[in-house]
């Protein structure tokens, strides 16, 4: 009898000791709700796949890879989403606490600069001295834009007008010329005809070759607690499995952003492809560390012990040279 006594007190310290009981709390911030690949982690958390993986996810979203990039430094969050590649260079070669755990878009295929239908400005040509927006400094549409006015030639005024849906009402009532936005949003309000895009991101060849946003951690927080960011990128890369290949997933998108599922769908297939949010892949890092110089994020280009020590993806998968 002494033996059956005794199991309860067994059980609870094996459940006590057990990985799959316990969960551990990462603070997620993701700049520009439903913007791009921001609807990722917030459709694997609700999939339920984070927690699959031992993880419970606080998220919250901020109005660019700019701000979100400072709550990662200021460890007000574990790990940041889409985060301008050139703001993160600049941070850590300053002595920021940051390091690089994935991608999250590559290329030019989702942002684009758009006026009203009935702006006097129809190409590139007219926009000198033209007030022209991205969302916060070092965010992706800040690396956008100076790439856009070098490729162009032409002296616009780039402008930070915060995210896409306040953009949006500032071209709506005048106060910025040209605004920018990032598919899913936008394109609804190009389809009715309110604007037209002027600019796209893709435009600057070496730019739709390039990484542009990334998945960020805390430096300090990753080496404490590395166990539940190798987690997290493995249920970030379950998650993007799943968007691409279950209708299930094509629903949850549609709800998450508002359109009908033949849009959701199509922004999937045409703005969001499953390769730019490759997690594994950085692409054209030369590159992006040139523009860095020149934008002056960087006073010279990393040396690769530097690159090293900010790369630290968990578990990446070989990826070609590109």
């Amino acid at each position: 009898m002494r033996r059956f006594r005794a199991l309860p007190a067994v059980l609870a310290l094996l459940l006590g000791a057990s990985p799959a009981f316990a969960q551990d709390h990462l603070k997620i911030a993701i700049g520009n709700r439903n913007v791009g690949e921001t609807f990722v982690t917030e459709l694997g958390q609700n999939a339920g796949i984070f927690r699959k993986h031992g993880l419970e996810l606080d998220i919250f979203y901020t109005d660019g890879g700019g701000e979100t990039q400072q709550a990662v430094i200021s460890n007000s969050a574990q790990i940041g989403v889409a985060v301008g590649f050139l703001g993160v260079l600049g941070a850590y070669a300053k002595g920021a606490p940051i390091r690089v755990i994935g991608s999250s878009f590559t290329g030019g295929t989702q942002m684009f600069w758009y006026v009203l239908a009935s702006s006097p400005i129809k190409s590139e040509k007219d926009l000198a001295g033209k007030t022209v927006a991205y969302s916060t400094n070092g965010a992706s549409t800040h690396l956008s834009v100076l790439a856009l006015q070098k490729h162009t030639g032409i002296a616009f005024k780039p402008t930070a007008t915060g995210n896409a849906a306040a953009t949006f009402t500032q071209v709506m009532t005048g106060q910025i010329d040209v605004g920018w936005a990032g598919a899913p949003f936008g394109v609804q309000a190009l389809e009715e005809g309110k604007i037209r895009v002027v600019m796209k991101s893709s435009e600057p060849p070496e730019l739709n070759r390039q990484t542009v946003r990334l998945i960020i951690a805390n430096a300090d927080a990753l080496s404490r607690q590395h166990h539940a960011f190798v987690s997290f990128m493995r249920a970030y890369r379950e998650t993007l499995d799943w968007l691409y290949t279950s209708p299930d997933a094509v629903e949850a998108y549609a709800a998450y952003s508002g359109m009908n599922k033949g849009a959701a769908k199509r922004a999937l297939q045409e703005f969001l492809p499953r390769e730019a949010l490759d997690p594994d892949r950085l692409s054209a890092v030369d590159s992006v560390m040139t523009d860095a110089v020149s934008f002056k994020y960087l006073p010279a280009p990393l040396t690769q012990a530097q690159l090293d020590q900010l790369v630290q993806i968990p578990e990446r998968k070989p990826q070609p040279l590109q």
